[in-house]
């Protein structure tokens, strides 16, 4: 498992250190960390970083950069690879991105849960996004002495996605994979507690507010929201399944044929590349 990082105000950063690859090695510690935004970091925070982190790269869109931009990290470059353009309920956390996803709540559980296998299947499913991908591993290939930290803004999708690739590529099982990826809920359990209470406020306001005039002549009662269904779809829209990243293998699988074929056909990463990546990274 990947080892969390404690922060002032980060709450999903973690190192690959230590995960077990199925040959029974261990990926370094402090080379490989994934993380949520560092918008919100401390002071603490930046010189904790700064420390110990060579390379940032950034998956946001350019208005979730712009919105909330990386503080500066010591001596770390700054790379910016967005793998979707456009804001994306559950995935983004721009303003409109969260209205679209008050909008979402009030229709179905099974219709966030498409939405966001569609959104996950969307990172493999185009030239553009596996682009991105593929600069991100290259850039794992180059020398430095520190780490190299990618990020979105939880961490869960675009970054989660970035870690398992790269964890494949290195030969950790893929049941630790799936397991370490799921991690995510343990690690922003609190966060994401703070945004339901939001949304959820402001998704009962415009309810409210739709129904005033909409009272029936029978009852007298207000038409109200289903709570439960509520509950589910919020769960889909921003929590890490299990359905999304096998949607990802399967995707993969469909298109490749393996993830094997994927990272050579698709990220165009070499045998010899590969195993340039397991010397830097595997003990």
């Amino acid at each position: 498992m990947s080892r969390i990082i404690t922060f002032d105000n980060l709450h999903n950063t973690r190192d690959l250190g230590g995960m077990i690859t199925k040959d029974g090695r261990k990926i370094a510690d402090g080379k490989l960390i994934r993380s949520g935004h560092l918008y919100a970091a401390s002071e603490a925070d930046i010189k904790k970083l700064s420390g110990s982190v060579d390379v940032i790269v950034d998956f946001r869109t350019n208005k979730e950069k712009n919105e909330k931009p990386d503080p500066f990290i010591g001596k770390a470059v700054y790379y910016h690879l967005p793998i979707i353009d456009s804001l994306t309920a559950g995935v983004t956390r721009e303003k409109d991105a969260d209205e679209k996803a008050i909008s979402m709540l009030m229709q179905s559980p099974q219709k966030a849960k498409e939405y966001m296998c569609n959104t996950y299947m969307g990172f493999v499913g185009g030239e553009f996004p596996i682009s991105q991908y593929e600069k991100f591993v290259r850039l794992l290939l180059e020398d430095r002495c520190g780490a190299i930290l990618w990020h979105c803004t939880a961490g869960k999708d675009r970054a989660g996605f970035a870690s398992v690739i790269i964890e494949e590529i290195l030969g950790v099982d893929r049941n630790f994979i799936i397991e370490d990826y799921l991690k995510t809920n343990e690690y922003l359990a609190e966060e994401v507690k703070g945004l339901k209470t939001l949304l959820f406020g402001q998704l009962k306001k415009a309810n409210a507010s739709i129904n005033t005039d909409n009272v029936t002549q029978d009852s007298g009662e207000k038409p109200g929201i289903n709570e439960e269904k509520m509950n589910e779809a919020f769960g889909y829209l921003f929590g890490a399944k299990e359905e999304y990243i096998n949607t990802l293998y399967t995707k993969i699988e469909a298109d490749y044929g393996s993830f094997g074929d994927f990272v050579i056909n698709g990220l165009h990463i070499s045998y010899d590349e590969q195993e340039l990546l397991r010397k830097k990274y595997l003990q």
